[in-house]
């Protein structure tokens, strides 16, 4: 990669990620070109010539908040066997992210989601991608558990998919509006407590 290059990829990202800090302060429809480039210095047409549209920067925020969640949660756990410890292990750092990340920026996946619920069009398309791609990955996680004999064979993988969704929505209402320094710790037995009712 030539220094040209490269000096055009960091200037994308950082645009991408001052684009993720305004969403995760003001919400996705908060971005615009002249707010972020406000952000990092540089004309609204230098913004555009490196990401395009707005609604293709919007779309830019989701795909980095995806990578960033996949890279903190899912990526470290899949150097645990597949099974419980895969699972628990996602779950746990789910709940540390929570805890450690998302307390001060928020979640786009959530927040967005609320946003974006009762509008129809390709923003809200996307972000129920990234959504759907996160959970289906969750779910052949839990069924890999299943399959390992960790968990009942009759254990219902959407239903326990939700609920490990619903813990995580539940503690990140918490450290964010209650501001409770235990959200994670409670997070953390709630889970050892559901998972326990699953196994075989």
């Amino acid at each position: 990669m030539d220094a040209k290059t490269q000096k055009a990829e960091l200037t994308r990202a950082a645009i991408v990620g001052a684009a993720l800090d305004l969403a995760a302060a003001e919400g996705l429809e908060s971005i615009t070109l002249q707010a972020v480039a406000d952000r990092v210095q540089l004309s609204k047409s230098g913004v555009f010539s490196r990401v395009g549209s707005r609604e293709a920067l919007q779309k830019a925020v989701i795909e980095e908040f995806g990578r960033r969640f996949i890279a903190d949660v899912f990526v470290p756990a899949m150097q645990r066997p597949k099974g419980l410890p895969r699972l628990d292990t996602i779950v746990r750092r789910w709940i540390v992210r929570t805890r450690d990340v998302e307390v001060h920026q928020g979640c786009i996946f959530t927040a967005g989601a609320f946003e974006l619920d009762d509008r129809e069009g390709e923003l809200r398309d996307h972000l129920l991608s990234e959504v759907l791609r996160w959970r289906a990955a969750l779910r052949r996680t839990v069924l890999q558990a299943v399959e390992a004999g960790h968990l009942r064979p009759d254990t219902p993988a959407d239903q326990l998919v939700g609920e490990i969704s619903a813990l995580i929505m539940g503690q990140l209402h918490d450290v964010r509006f209650l501001r409770d320094p235990h959200a994670a710790h409670r997070t953390e037995a709630s889970w050892e407590r559901l998972v326990k009712s699953y196994l075989a």
